[in-house]
């Protein structure tokens, strides 16, 4: 293990958690940052993973003790976000990549766009009561994208976070709920690699410590500031994610 390069990895997992732990993304910071040591992208992918299961369950555990998550309707909807995550991992070479790029950048700009618009958007939860819209809006969220995170992946933490917004809950708790969801799905794709053999563990658990630290900070900073915090960080991690698709599709 080369101790230049793990510092380095050491560094990017935090910043990447810290963002991750409140509206998803902390991929675009820590995936290149492996790429960046030359890691061949399959072992990257799973070195990540590995990682960021460790971070992602830290925010969960935040979260669930701060009341931020809405704990009987995620425990429901878990084993179906794995499910879907693996059904999707299955199906990967199905449809072709740049399909789902094109889709993905559409869909990232509406929601950036959606979101800017309406000001006060989260800023309460209008959900009183578990009623059986907001029951059939969370089963398709958490198969559909749970689905997409285990076949494609990008953007999948803040289409989370806006589905839960979109059936009424605050950014706080739309993002606490997400990140339970999150990490089931991710669950589902950490299997597949550990399988496949394309995980460093030794870089990946190191990572993953420094993700619980930034989990844990960016969780308390997330819930302290509440939605004039976790807004505007949304829509600047979205915009990052609409800028690195179209540049994959423009310049790749």
């Amino acid at each position: 293990m080369d101790l230049t390069t793990l510092f380095f990895l050491v560094i990017a997992a935090f910043i990447a958690s810290f963002i991750d732990s409140t509206v998803g993304g902390g991929g675009l910071i820590s995936t290149p940052a492996l790429l960046a040591t030359g890691m061949p992208v399959a072992f990257a992918l799973g070195t990540n993973k590995v990682a960021a299961m460790m971070g992602s369950f830290t925010s969960v555990v935040t979260f669930w003790r701060a009341g931020k998550i809405n704990k009987r309707m995620v425990l429901f909807l878990m084993p179906l976000s794995f499910f879907g995550s693996a059904l999707g991992a299955y199906v990967v070479y199905m449809l072709p990549a740049a399909f789902m790029k094109n889709v993905i950048v559409v869909l990232l700009v509406v929601v950036a766009f959606y979101t800017y618009f309406r000001k006060d958007w989260g800023d309460v939860s209008h959900v009183k009561k578990f009623s059986k819209t907001i029951l059939a809006g969370t089963i398709f969220i958490a198969l559909v994208l749970g689905f997409y995170d285990g076949f494609f992946g990008p953007g999948t933490g803040s289409f989370l976070i806006f589905g839960f917004l979109f059936l009424g809950y605050d950014f706080v708790t739309a993002a606490g709920n997400a990140k339970a969801l999150n990490f089931a799905s991710g669950a589902g794709a950490l299997v597949s690699f550990a399988l496949a053999g394309t995980v460093y563990w030794s870089y990946g658990l190191a990572m993953g410590i420094s993700m619980i630290f930034g989990a844990i900070v960016g969780s308390k900073v997330a819930i302290a500031k509440g939605a004039s915090y976790v807004r505007p960080l949304y829509l600047v991690v979205t915009t990052l994610l609409v800028g690195k698709q179209v540049y994959e599709l423009l310049f790749r």
